[in-house]
């Protein structure tokens, strides 16, 4: 998958907005591999000649929708910023947690894309935002420091990957997933032996 090819990058940003906003419905109608590109561009008010000013084809258009929908994720979820201590650590991953909910119950075609979205560049994107929330809970004391902070930023990646995804299945199926269960997952990950916070 590549990029939108230049003119699509140089088209007014309400146009670029709405071609993926409908790009998106579809996408998440159909899924990422049955939707029709033909359908989409027309869908989108695009003639064909047109389009491939924009995608090289498909895979690129879908490319930059899934590219949206992280970035909208991202942006819902809003940059990790330093806790005053262990308490508001936790309240704050709480926090950032609920207002990623919310967002996704009230998109679903994020909802829908949120998967695939989140697995682009290998999760290369979030990877930044668990990497300054480990080293801001290992400042507080909430998150143990006798292992590399790498291993433990790719542990934790993995373990949210799981929990996302447990996630997203229980949110399409109209349920809220239990998060408790994910924070004890954390707990065992991140405590250290003896530490109250553990189980």
């Amino acid at each position: 998958m590549n990029p939108p090819l230049p003119r699509f990058e140089r088209l007014a940003p309400e146009r670029r907005a709405e071609i993926l906003a409908v790009s998106r419905s579809r996408f998440a109608e159909h899924g990422p591999q049955n939707a029709s590109y033909n359908k989409i561009i027309e869908a989108a008010g695009i003639s064909k000649t047109a389009a491939y000013h924009y995608f090289d084809g498909r895979d690129d258009l879908l490319a930059a929708v899934l590219e949206d929908v992280r970035e909208r994720l991202l942006r819902a979820l809003g940059p990790w910023t330093p806790a005053e201590d262990a308490a508001a650590f936790w309240a704050r991953l709480e926090t950032g947690t609920d207002t990623l909910t919310s967002h996704l119950l009230g998109h679903p075609d994020d909802l829908a894309l949120a998967e695939a979205a989140a697995a682009l560049d290998g999760g290369a994107a979030w990877q930044g935002w668990f990497a300054a929330l480990v080293a801001d809970g290992q400042r507080l004391g909430a998150i143990r420091t006798d292992l590399d902070q790498e291993l433990l930023v790719s542990a934790t990646v993995a373990v949210i990957g799981a929990a996302d995804l447990w996630a997203l299945t229980a949110l399409a199926g109209g349920r809220r997933p239990d998060r408790a269960q994910v924070w004890s997952l954390l707990r065992g990950l991140w405590g250290r032996e003896g530490d109250p916070h553990a189980h």
